[in-house]
């Protein structure tokens, strides 16, 4: 068995906090405070900065909780081979996604999920901020970004192409930029942040810089921008597929694309066992977005000639 101070430091990390954890543990807000300090005592070590607003993880603190999840997990999953139960995927999972790809290829396909594991308790948040897993007490991050890093688990879903483009009456307006260079007489499109693009075309990697005739935080207003035709963006291919099938937005300058080595990837915190169901929604996802994304999927039917 654990320390019962471990598994009461685990609580407050993945509830957030000393009163929201004394409530799932029964116990008063005072003696989780008290057996709190008991383990950092007994460790020598500082493991939470406490806040009257927040609880914020010190890098020991984050080590230990790393180590005591991937212990709690091998726990259960040996209770589980015992009592017959480790096929079944059951309990919470807390998964976070970027908000525009989650709505358009997330939540169309999480009901087969769903039905083939009805035990799960799948949460979802949607957000284009950075998330911190420990911080926001998630599982699982589906994440689109050139380095996840060396700090999380990580499985590459799939490849995130994209593309210059811009809709048919911004072309008929401006005309269609013939080289990479005509980009600077062109109004372009960008969150804060995106600019510069960097691309891959014939020649090797290049750089385009310039500012975004809008500012915006917001990745949503851009694709909403572009397809008013307020310009030309950057987009990801996941994006703007069917508005490219449904000709309200067009290709341009097709020999340039963005760089190859940004990827759609899930991400954890790692740990020596993943829990079953965390294992189970990661082949699921794995299932949808490879060996070809549904996106990728419909460019290549766009690309071929018809007959």
């Amino acid at each position: 068995m654990m320390d019962a101070d471990h598994e009461l430091f685990v609580t407050v990390v993945d509830e957030g906090g000393l009163a929201a954890a004394g409530r799932r543990l029964h116990i008063s807000p005072a003696m989780m405070s008290k057996r709190l300090s008991r383990l950092e005592e007994r460790l020598g070590a500082k493991l939470v900065h406490r806040t009257t607003r927040r609880l914020a993880l010190t890098p020991a603190g984050e080590r230990l909780h790393a180590d005591l999840r991937g212990i709690l997990a091998a726990l259960d999953e040996a209770e589980r081979r015992v009592t017959g139960a480790a096929a079944i995927a059951a309990g919470p999972l807390r998964v976070t996604a970027p908000t525009s790809f989650g709505r358009m290829h997330l939540a169309p396909h999480l009901h087969r999920f769903l039905d083939a594991h009805p035990q799960v308790d799948l949460s979802i948040d949607l957000s284009d901020d950075y998330v911190d897993l420990i911080d926001a007490r998630v599982d699982i991050a589906i994440r689109i970004a050139a380095d996840p890093g060396r700090s999380l688990g990580a499985r590459r879903l799939a490849d995130n192409r994209r593309i210059l483009c811009a809709a048919p009456d911004y072309l008929a307006r401006h005309g269609a930029p013939a080289r990479l260079s005509d980009l600077r007489r062109h109004r372009l499109l960008a969150a804060d942040g995106q600019l510069p693009w960097r691309l891959v075309g014939p020649r090797g990697p290049v750089q385009v810089d310039g500012r975004s005739i809008v500012r915006t935080n917001s990745s949503e207003m851009v694709r909403e921008l572009c397809l008013s035709g307020a310009g030309i963006a950057l987009r990801s291919l996941w994006d703007v597929s069917d508005a490219l099938a449904a000709g309200h937005v067009r290709q341009i300058l097709p020999d340039h694309q963005g760089s190859a080595d940004v990827g759609l990837f899930a991400l954890w915190l790692p740990q020596d066992n993943l829990p079953r169901t965390m294992r189970v929604f990661i082949d699921f996802l794995a299932g949808l977005y490879a060996p070809v994304p549904p996106w990728e999927r419909s460019a290549i039917a766009l690309a071929e000639p018809s007959h």
